[in-house]
């Protein structure tokens, strides 16, 4: 139960691939408020012909954050980090970081998780960590670099995934978490520790992989120097939530788990520039089903599993308005909206995961080049465009749903929306429509509400993730979309499923 004796302040520092905020979380035992004291933005830097992440900026800007916050809380009992997975920096002698962390959309990538597969199948890659196939996965983004030669690999003692990176200028100490290890394709879900056969097999060294530790502990107190620069006038300790951001959002989902024992019967969305949409269950499933449909066995908090699937997610709007900005052509995300609710129902469907929409660029002119293909028409204006992509993502939910039923042996009656697309109303209705489902969405910051609430559990103020649920329940509102036009979307199923390659 929770602990209502208090009222108590803590520090969410979420980093996302467009932005990243410091969140106070306020927490008086029953109920959490949220106020965001600091924002800024994040996106890639080239740098010849390599996308970086900005490391130093980045870490700049979290220094103001919990700058602001110190003075405006003084009580302030504790800061979490949470990012993005599978990108890591690696530190070397002498506590130097070496070099800014790659992009996981930079191309170094190209090609290597098939070529990996000729070294080890796929089938024993999955065996061993029950991950999805994404080309980006950390494991390849390493033997990318042992192909490349890169002296980096040598000089560097320890690889620290992003937030773990970032504890580490923070606190001095060099440990990864759990749940952001579980993405990287070298984790052993079922041993709980990293795969060292994995490492063997393609000759990774394995000894800069870090010790790991779990979400709702601490990892240790700020250290001086940083204290100094922020003006702290006493410690400050940096605790740990769920560090993958999705694990975190998670943990913030307000459904009521009557037997966690029992098969779901709801599944969440996590939706953002990335979709992630699975369930929760007490261990990895990794079957010939769970490999062949590609879903992915992440850590939750409280030792849960998270079973799920990455779909590119609003990722494909989030470009192509970037593309007509870069054209000239500016519209904020409301007015894409509105424009896609009067365009032609279903003109036009896309694979959101179609590998050509995964590279930064002219997303337009891909979903163009998809549409040519595949010989339907290319959407119309810009608000075709918009809608084709929400349809689109509301239909691969579907796909996905329908495979989540089949693994899992239950009936999906609801689906928890969570994170900025969450706001979306359009795309909430059109999932509930496809899905055949009521959809419940919010609340919208729940990457940062469960960040706060696992930094309270490492305190001892919440008890357990259940407890945490109730909390985030009784704290924020939740919008409902029933289902409606069953009908409409009916042919659209049948034209989409023959969109997307057979699991």
């Amino acid at each position: 139960m929770a602990d209502s004796s208090k009222t108590t302040d803590y520090l969410a520092l979420d980093l996302g691939a467009e932005s990243g905020r410091g969140m106070i979380g306020r927490f008086d035992g029953e109920r959490l408020q949220l106020e965001e004291v600091h924002r800024f933005p994040n996106g890639p830097v080239r740098l010849l012909n390599t996308l970086h992440w900005d490391v130093p900026r980045l870490w700049d800007e979290m220094k103001a954050a919990i700058r602001k916050a110190v003075a405006g809380y003084p009580g302030l009992d504790g800061v979490g980090v949470d990012t993005w997975g599978v990108d890591f920096g690696l530190v070397g002698r002498g506590e130097t970081l070496l070099g800014n962390p790659v992009h996981y959309r930079d191309a170094r990538t190209d090609g290597v998780m098939e070529a990996a597969a000729r070294t080890l199948p796929r089938e024993a890659i999955y065996e061993a960590t029950g991950l999805q196939f994404l080309p980006f996965n950390s494991i390849y983004q390493l033997i990318a670099m042992k192909q490349a030669g890169s002296p980096l690999l040598k000089m560097a003692e320890s690889l620290l995934l992003m937030p773990d990176l970032f504890g580490w200028l923070m606190t001095g100490r060099r440990v990864g978490e759990r749940t952001n290890a579980t993405t990287t394709q070298l984790y052993d879900p079922r041993a709980g520790s990293w795969s060292d056969d994995l490492c063997r097999a393609f000759d990774l060294p394995r000894a800069i992989l870090p010790e790991l530790i779990d979400p709702g502990t601490e990892l240790g107190p700020m250290l001086g120097s940083v204290a100094d620069e922020v003006g702290l006038r006493s410690p400050l300790t940096v605790l740990m939530p769920g560090t993958h951001d999705t694990a975190s959002a998670v943990a913030a989902v307000p459904a009521v788990v009557a037997d966690p024992t029992a098969p779901p019967d709801w599944c969440y969305l996590s939706s953002g520039t990335w979709s992630l949409l699975g369930v929760e269950v007490p261990r990895p499933i990794i079957t010939a089903e769970t490999l062949r449909a590609n879903f992915t066995n992440e850590g939750g908090v409280a030792g849960t599993t998270r079973l799920l699937k990455n779909i590119m997610g609003l990722w494909l709007v989030q470009e192509c308005r970037r593309t007509w900005a870069r054209a000239g052509r500016e519209f904020s995300y409301d007015e894409l909206i509105a424009a896609a609710r009067e365009a032609r129902p279903f003109a036009t469907l896309v694979d959101p995961d179609d590998p050509s929409f995964f590279a930064p660029g002219d997303m337009p002119a891909r979903i163009a080049a998809f549409a040519a293909r595949t010989g339907q028409p290319v959407p119309e204006g810009e608000g075709g465009f918009v809608r084709c992509a929400l349809e689109s993502l509301a239909l691969k939910y579907r796909w996905t749903v329908r495979r989540l039923e089949s693994i899992v042996g239950t009936t999906i009656r609801a689906i928890h929306v969570v994170g900025g697309g969450s706001r979306n109303a359009l795309l909430c209705q059109f999932t509930a429509d496809a899905c055949g489902v009521p959809v419940h969405a919010g609340p919208v910051e729940a990457t940062a509400a469960g960040n706060i609430l696992l930094q309270a559990m490492a305190r001892g103020r919440i008890g357990s993730l259940a407890d945490a649920r109730a909390v985030v329940a009784r704290s924020f509102p939740v919008a409902t979309f029933e289902p409606q036009d069953a009908g409409a979307w009916s042919e659209a199923i049948g034209r989409f499923d023959g969109l997307v390659p057979p699991a």
